[in-house]
């Protein structure tokens, strides 16, 4: 492991708030389910996150406990689409002199440290490191310096994202390596039973 790069991890979350959060999974499971499952999701994320071997950022869609996320650098996310957000925060993180930038969602329960840090592990020689989740997008994107074409030009939320990214990476010439599948929660069947 390459002790000298200096690695940054964004965390993409929202403010547990009844309604507001996993709202494709609480028309079937209601907003009340949809809320627990979300907090869990959180508290493994962050679980997983603060073993991993980096710096630690949260991006929130607005304040939240500073308890939860007191191990981590917290910024409030800036931009209209997905893709802007991903930007300013990529950005944020460059312009503090990081070589190596990962984020991540807080919506994937099969991530794993391990996996956090082969991807990292994976940047040392790659430009990308990208991780589909089944559903079409993926649950965790990394690059060495900013390539903004990344972001724009997405149907964000779609099955596309992923095909759309990696063209782009192809397009480009960059070296990239492939994580494993995994799934992202959106659908009840995407759920852990035991979180049901």
């Amino acid at each position: 492991m390459n002790k000298d790069v200096k690695k940054g991890l964004i965390v993409f979350a929202r403010k547990p708030v009844l309604g507001k959060v996993k709202t494709r999974l609480a028309t079937t499971l209601g907003d009340k389910k949809a809320l627990e499952i979300y907090i869990k999701l959180l508290h493994h994320t962050r679980s997983i996150v603060i073993e991993a071997e980096c710096h630690n950022f949260a991006f929130l869609t607005e304040q939240d406990d500073q308890n939860f996320w007191k191990d981590f650098s917290c910024f409030l996310q800036k931009g209209n689409s997905l893709g802007d957000r991903m930007y300013e925060a990529f950005d944020l993180l460059f312009c503090k002199e990081y070589q190596q930038c990962i984020i991540i969602g807080s919506d994937c329960p099969a991530l794993t440290t391990e996996i956090i840090n082969e991807a990292f592990e994976k940047l040392n020689t790659n430009n990308f490191v990208i991780g589909e989740a089944s559903d079409g997008g993926y649950y965790l994107l990394g690059m060495k310096k900013m390539h903004a074409s990344i972001f724009k030009n997405k149907e964000w939320s779609t099955k596309n994202v992923f095909t759309q990214t990696l063209m782009d990476i192809k397009k480009g010439g960059f070296t990239y390596h492939l994580l494993p599948v995994l799934n992202d929660v959106d659908e009840k069947e995407d759920v852990p039973k035991e979180w049901l």
